[in-house]
């Protein structure tokens, strides 16, 4: 019964809710190039292409995980389970270690590749929501509108942005990704995605990604989309949600903008 309430009220938010984009700000519709199998018990928190390969960390109490997943069949070829006290988070890859961390257990792990190994163990303040690397720091957000970088040796903060369109602070920012110099992010309970930059925080763009995965796919314990992973050799762009069965490389397009609520700041 707690789960249906639970639902029931990721449902109504849904409907009730949108983002309101600053009017200067350009929004972005998509085309989908290919939707693939996914596995739709994981709750999605992290999502990360590399090398050829496609990672994810799975998130809920006694059911957090690390996965290495097959791109066209959706299977999951190797699996890290953590234990029931940690609630997986977000994830990225740099220098060949993976760093995984928890939302509200304060701990970042990391593990080697091929085949999961845990290495090192990182403590932090706050809760853990999303992460990714430009390749130099690691970058985190915390479900507010900060995003704080970090050192990989040590996981200190170096420095943090505050993330806005225009004047209005974004909150709410979840999975992250860093695509072609930019900050993706999903802004939980919507289906945008904020494309920020990195030095001052302003958000470039919004992508719409409303309708991206059918109604004829959802069952209920589909929950919001979460998940974006940049597959740099290709260019390719990779898209799903907690609980969704696919998951959707997508092509990024303008927006029809009838479709867009403005307002002025």
């Amino acid at each position: 019964m707690k789960r249906l309430i639970q639902k029931f009220i990721v449902i109504l938010s849904l409907i009730f809710s949108h983002t309101v984009f600053a009017q200067d700000t350009p929004v972005f519709s998509y085309r989908v190039v290919h939707a693939y199998p996914h596995d739709a018990d994981s709750f999605t928190q992290g999502l990360v292409y590399e090398k050829g390969a496609l990672y994810e960390s799975a998130g809920q109490y006694g059911e957090s995980s690390l996965r290495l997943v097959d791109l066209d069949t959706g299977a999951v070829l190797e699996r890290y389970d953590l234990e029931a006290k940690y609630f997986a988070e977000g994830m990225t890859i740099f220098n060949g270690r993976i760093f995984q961390i928890t939302w509200r257990e304060q701990t970042a792990f990391t593990y080697s590749l091929n085949p999961f190994t845990p290495q090192k163990t990182f403590t932090y303040s706050g809760e853990g929501w999303g992460l990714t690397t430009d390749g130099v720091s690691l970058i985190m957000s915390d479900g507010s509108a900060k995003i704080v970088f970090r050192a990989p040796d040590t996981f200190a903060a170096t420095r943090e942005i505050n993330v806005k369109d225009g004047a209005r602070s974004i909150t709410d920012l979840n999975e992250l990704e860093w695509i072609d110099g930019e900050i993706w992010a999903n802004v939980w309970m919507t289906d945008h995605i904020a494309r920020i930059d990195p030095a001052t925080g302003q958000v470039n763009g919004w992508i719409d990604l409303t309708g991206l995965l059918p109604a004829s796919e959802r069952t209920y314990q589909t929950d919001v989309l979460n998940g974006i992973a940049y597959d740099a050799d290709e260019g390719r762009i990779f898209i799903t949600g907690k609980r969704w069965p696919k998951l959707y490389e997508i092509e990024v397009i303008p927006s029809n903008s009838q479709n867009i609520h403005w307002k002025s700041f």
